[in-house]
């Protein structure tokens, strides 16, 4: 009796140890399942949630820590225009100059007795289109080269191009199935053509006119209005070259006279378009009146109460012109360079290309706002120029 009781007990031990063991066994497991259900959830995939308020940052999203110098964000969406502040890598220098350059006739050959130092090809044009394009220079209008809002690329140049006497090989108009179009053997019609391959070179360029001639101003189809306004709706600008090609310095040598030739070129260019300003004055042969005291009505004055302001005077030669910003400009001659012609001259473009490296010129930041300039530049910068823009020295 005594043996089977202890058998008993023995077992009920036994039993008791081994619930003890399962329950230990289970807890455990238990513990683990509440740990894997607690822990940090994965992300589901996006067609298994909705929608969240602030969509995920993609890596082409993120910015890196040492952005590339060499290609830039944008800043804002300005197709073809970057605004950089790397300046170290690319050293900008918004006090440098800018070159304005002097056009007069363009032809499709040249033949002999044409004159040939002011005379250009069309073909000739095409090929330097491209050159300065693959230079880093791009186009800016003569408003905005007076006011220094240049609006270019980072790294790229200003440029200002100019045409004197309305010839048609400049510009003209063709007639086709009674629509008027530019004639595309003109520098505006080559111009517009490369301008839809590279439309961050820009299509700008100002036409100094002597009314005088009339309608023999762009010689071709269409009215002079018509021929005015398309230039106008097209981002083109108009000046004067005074009534008559006068030279300043031989045949005008009294107030009226000179008071007359601009007034008058002005007077007509309202009774084209009643508000087209002539707000630049190119002077023919680059002359200048010899009496200082008359010299200042080439700026302003008043002829059968028509009022003209010019807020920039051309000369004909012969290097690139200071920055407006600069305390060196002078808006009362701003020189400019010759296109080469049949035969390329001393101090025409040809010559000046190679030396208008970027450590000369004007390198633009790409905003507009901002004057940005090397340490070395600052006291060449007159801060009374900056007409609101925000001076950076780096």
């Amino acid at each position: 009796m005594n043996k089977m009781y202890k058998n008993a007990l023995a077992l009920l031990v036994i039993c008791l140890i081994a619930a003890g063991v399962m329950y230990v066994l289970l807890k455990d497991r238990e513990g683990q399942d509440i740990a894997e259900n607690t822990a940090t959830p994965v992300a589901s995939s996006p067609a298994d949630s909705e929608p969240s308020e602030t969509p995920p940052v993609t890596p082409s999203e993120t910015s890196s820590e040492t952005p590339e110098a060499t290609n830039p964000e944008p800043t804002e969406e300005r197709p073809g225009k970057l605004v950089r502040t790397d300046y170290e890598n690319f050293r900008p220098n918004e006090a440098g100059e800018i070159p304005v350059i002097m056009f007069h006739r363009f032809v499709e050959t040249y033949e002999a007795g044409m004159d040939k130092e002011f005379t250009t090809t069309f073909s000739e044009f095409e090929e330097l289109l491209e050159t300065l394009y693959d230079k880093g220079f791009r186009l800016i209008s003569m408003r905005d080269f007076i006011e220094c809002n240049i609006d270019v690329p980072a790294g790229t140049m200003p440029m200002v191009f100019t045409f004197d006497d309305g010839t048609s090989g400049q510009f003209s108009l063709i007639e086709e199935n009674g629509t008027l179009k530019v004639n595309p053997k003109s520098a505006v019609g080559i111009m517009m053509a490369f301008n839809e391959k590279h439309p961050d070179f820009g299509l700008k360029g100002i036409f100094y006119v002597n009314m005088d001639i009339g309608d023999n101003t762009f010689s071709g189809a269409g009215s002079l209005k018509d021929r005015f306004r398309f230039l106008l709706d097209n981002g083109l600008e108009l000046g004067s070259h005074s009534w008559g090609h006068v030279n300043y310095k031989t045949d005008a040598k009294t107030a009226g006279k000179i008071i007359e030739s601009l007034g008058k070129n002005q007077e007509a260019a309202y009774a084209v378009i009643n508000n087209l300003e002539f707000y630049s004055l190119a002077l023919p042969y680059g002359s200048l009146p010899e009496s200082e005291e008359l010299r200042h009505l080439l700026r302003e004055g008043t002829y059968n109460d028509v009022h003209y302001e010019h807020k920039s005077i051309l000369a004909v030669g012969s290097n690139p012109s200071k920055a407006p910003i600069s305390a060196d400009y002078n808006p009362n001659y701003v020189p400019r360079i010759r296109a080469q012609g049949i035969e390329s001259v001393i101090q025409d473009l040809t010559w000046w290309l190679p030396k208008m490296t970027p450590d000369r010129m004007f390198v633009s930041d790409g905003d507009p706002d901002t004057i940005v300039v090397p340490e070395k530049m600052r006291d060449r910068v007159d801060v009374s120029k900056l007409n609101g823009k925000k001076l950076v020295v780096y």
